[in-house]
């Protein structure tokens, strides 16, 4: 038994693929349903399926997500590395239709009756069949279709292009799992896009110090999900894994490990406006080291980032910062900003429960949240227009808030649950809920979940509306984008900005990866007419609240500080804040 050969990571996608073909093959919903929650759960473990099961004292089966029969299915991956019954799956289900199926707006059934009429073998002749207009022929289909379907390409084929940062994060965790085996490794780091903290990321470098650099080389290639090498040299290598995506990897000497790293973290717009400093300084600068002009071979920092920095007159500058905009102007004065840390955030603002679409009770979401070291939370289950996540009428939601008065009455440990509510605004402008109901709470979350293809002038009037209800306290992801899947709705950002202005409310920055929404761009427009922003982790679980991670990340990004960050606030700020 090889109990290194699936991680997590590598268990969870063979479950998501499941769960695809079955979906493809019309499998009972609930069958589906059990491969998609098995994937969640074990990509929000903490400890790796093969040491669970591998100690008698633990039982996967009793975790939350993961029933017997998906424990039967990781013992045979940990075992052996392949399902059969997947690849039983696979050699019947046309390869093209699990990418057609990852197209937006076209959904596994759309894509087995186009797959099966038109005789598809590629995304390219789906494309041709669009445009030639033969789609639109089709029993059950439109011209308005194709026109979804190419949209719907572009989005698909960006993302393939690119892993969203917590896909790129547990690719990360295993190359580095992988490479922790070799003891010649004298220092790692990952650099580029992924280190600045970028919401896709495009490929991942890896910089290594180490004496014996064919060891380390050698062992990236034998990485188990590397599909094949693009190349090899004395010190660099570039590998491909999972069909597609780039990893290369390059061993330094100790003495340039800062300079390299400074240099392949990038972005290009910030190396290009640091090498254009130390020009100005009758110096040199590459991924070798810092040097003269006079004297190029001699290095006179670049061991770390901190000495290259240093030599160039500038404080270290936080990798998030390093996109080009003002991070220099800032380093050669006082320094950046003092930008929000995961310390800074007291509070959780949005998350659900059993009651709605959630995993948790009310109970296990305030013991993981105050084991995360927060002071309070609000619980923003659904309202009933989300009739699919079981959304709360007026009689269960004054319920749950009548039970979570009696929790916090119960509590005496300073503890604080905020009822509250994420209430639809609704198609036709209102609230999902009547006033009466919302002015009960003591913090109501606005969102738009349906009527995404309104006009830009319905949806901003639909928010706007609701930014002016006087017992709205904040707009939830606030574009409706999700990265890679769904763009972002129309709608005037510039009048929800302001309005949010004049009726002093707060706006979202939603921490789930598939959201970072608001994107860095509009948190800084935000940041600049100083509408404090709340970062959420919408979190459906307990497991669901370590996203909170890429919404800092994101904040950084913008250069928001604890100053600009509503969940940074005391409790009585916050009820100070709401009652005026």
């Amino acid at each position: 038994m090889r109990l290194d050969l699936m991680n997590n990571a590598d268990i969870a996608h063979v479950f998501e693929e499941m769960a695809d073909l079955l979906e493809l093959r019309g499998e009972n919903a609930f069958r589906v349903r059990a491969y998609r929650n098995g994937a969640k759960a074990i990509l929000d473990l903490s400890e790796q399926v093969a040491d669970i099961l591998a100690d008698k004292t633990q039982d996967l089966k009793s975790l939350p997500g993961i029933g017997a029969t998906l424990v039967d299915k990781c013992q045979i991956l940990v075992a052996t590395g392949k399902l059969p019954q997947l690849e039983k799956l696979k050699e019947e289900t046309p390869p093209v239709l699990l990418k057609m199926t990852r197209i937006p707006g076209l959904g596994a059934k759309k894509a087995m009756a186009l797959q099966q009429a038109l005789q598809l073998e590629s995304l390219e002749q789906l494309r041709q069949a669009c445009l030639d207009g033969r789609v639109r022929h089709l029993k059950g289909f439109a011209a308005k279709t194709e026109q979804i379907i190419l949209a719907g390409l572009e989005i698909a084929e960006a993302a393939s292009r690119r892993l969203r940062i917590d896909q790129a994060d547990h690719l990360v965790n295993r190359l580095q799992a992988h490479l922790a085996a070799i003891e010649s490794i004298e220092q790692l780091e990952f650099a580029g896009s992924y280190r600045r903290g970028k919401e896709t990321v495009g490929d991942v470098d890896i910089l290594v110090v180490s004496q014996q650099p064919m060891q380390v080389m050698d062992r990236l290639e034998g990485f188990p999900a590397r599909v094949s090498t693009i190349a090899r040299g004395d010190t660099k290598m570039s590998i491909r894994v999972d069909d597609q995506f780039q990893v290369d990897l390059r061993v330094v000497p100790r003495e340039s490990f800062g300079a390299a790293l400074q240099y392949f973290t990038g972005s290009k717009e910030h190396n290009v406006a640091v090498r254009s400093r130390a020009r100005k300084m009758g110096l040199t600068l590459n991924e070798y080291g810092v040097a003269r002009i006079d004297s190029p071979a001699e290095y006179i920092a670049g061991a770390t980032e901190e000495e290259v920095y240093g030599t160039l007159g500038l404080q270290w500058i936080a990798p998030e910062l390093r996109e080009g905009r003002h991070e220099i102007e800032w380093a050669e004065s006082d320094g950046e900003p003092p930008l929000i840390q995961a310390c800074d955030i007291v509070a959780d603002l949005h998350m659900h429960t059993t009651a709605s679409d959630g995993e948790n009770s009310i109970a296990e979401m305030v013991e993981a949240a105050r084991a995360r070291g927060l002071k309070y939370i609000a619980i923003t289950d659904h309202s009933k227009r989300v009739s699919m996540a079981r959304g709360l009428d007026e009689s269960r939601l004054l319920a749950q808030w009548a039970e979570i008065d009696q929790f916090n009455q119960q509590r005496d440990d300073g503890f604080r649950v905020l009822k509250g509510i994420e209430c639809d605004i609704l198609e036709a402008g209102p609230m999902d809920l009547a006033d009466e109901v919302l002015a009960q709470a003591d913090w109501v979350i606005g969102s738009v979940h349906y009527g995404q293809k309104q006009s830009k002038q319905q949806i901003t009037d639909r928010i706007l509306g609701a930014l002016c209800n006087p017992h709205v306290d904040l707009i939830a992801h606030p574009t409706g984008r999700l990265i890679g899947a769904r763009p972002a709705y129309e709608v005037d950002l510039e009048a929800v900005f302001q309005c949010a202005v004049e009726q002093r409310k707060f706006l979202e920055l939603n921490a789930a990866p598939k959201r970072l929404d608001l994107c860095e761009q509009h948190l800084q427009a935000a940041a600049r007419l100083n509408i404090p922003i709340c970062i959420n982790t919408d979190a459906h679980s307990v497991e669901g609240m370590n996203v909170l991670h890429y919404g800092i990340v994101q904040a950084r990004r913008a250069g928001l500080e604890k100053s600009n960050i509503v969940n940074t606030w005391s409790l009585d700020q916050l009820l100070q804040w709401l009652r005026h």
